[in-house]
């Protein structure tokens, strides 16, 4: 179900962005009553991420706060990936070399396997991915809480025995703009999409508020 949901939104968006200095808005819009002049109409509000609250490989708190008034990046990954993520990562880095000295810019990455990426395993795989940074935040917390999030960013994440290393999720990038809007995906595994993406940050970071 939430597979049709997201291709419908897809689609939906790429009828907005007829060109490339305006990004989309992804995700269903609320429907709601407005009275101006005494008439009563129906219009429609965007879609907006919750807010929401995990730990980083620092073992401090990221929240809300943490991105308000910033532009952010998010995936879903684990520690113990053997298939999509090290190579996710490795396009990942290339984002946080171009953008780790833009204040403007946070980059969340959160593990869908918290039981076993605790702090200080998040701590061993920053080191293995080479960077030290308080804009990349390598995420862990209540494994409902992941999920239900990742519910949230309309892409999977979910426990699966058969898949390997247990889990199954989402390559995708997702950008964020600085109101917890959605506003494009891109295959995390992909050189050419994540250079899109990174063209689309630069486009979202000119964004009036």
């Amino acid at each position: 179900m939430r597979l049709y949901l997201f291709i419908a939104v897809c689609c939906s968006a790429s009828l907005i962005s007829c060109n490339q200095t305006t990004l989309p808005v992804y995700g269903p819009k609320t429907a709601i009553q407005v009275t101006r002049d005494g008439k009563t109409t129906t219009d429609s509000i965007d879609y907006f991420l919750p807010n929401f609250q995990f730990t980083d490989q620092d073992g401090n708190p990221v929240d809300s706060n943490t991105i308000k008034g910033k532009i952010f990046v998010a995936d879903f990954f684990f520690t113990s990936c053997p298939s999509i993520c090290p190579k996710m990562m490795k396009e990942m880095d290339e984002v946080y070399s171009k953008y780790q000295s833009d204040n403007n810019v946070v980059i969340l990455s959160y593990s869908i396997d918290p039981v076993r990426d605790s702090v200080a395993r998040l701590k061993n795989y920053e080191k293995k991915i080479g960077f030290s940074s308080k804009q990349w935040h390598l995420l862990t917390g209540n494994k409902d809480s992941i999920y239900s999030l990742a519910d949230k960013f309309l892409v999977s994440a979910a426990e699966d025995p058969d898949a390997p290393g247990g889990h199954i999720h989402s390559g995708n990038f997702i950008l964020v703009d600085r109101h917890r809007r959605i506003r494009g995906y891109y295959d995390g595994t992909k050189e050419e999409s994540v250079q899109k993406l990174m063209d689309e940050m630069d486009i979202l970071l000119k964004e009036k508020e």
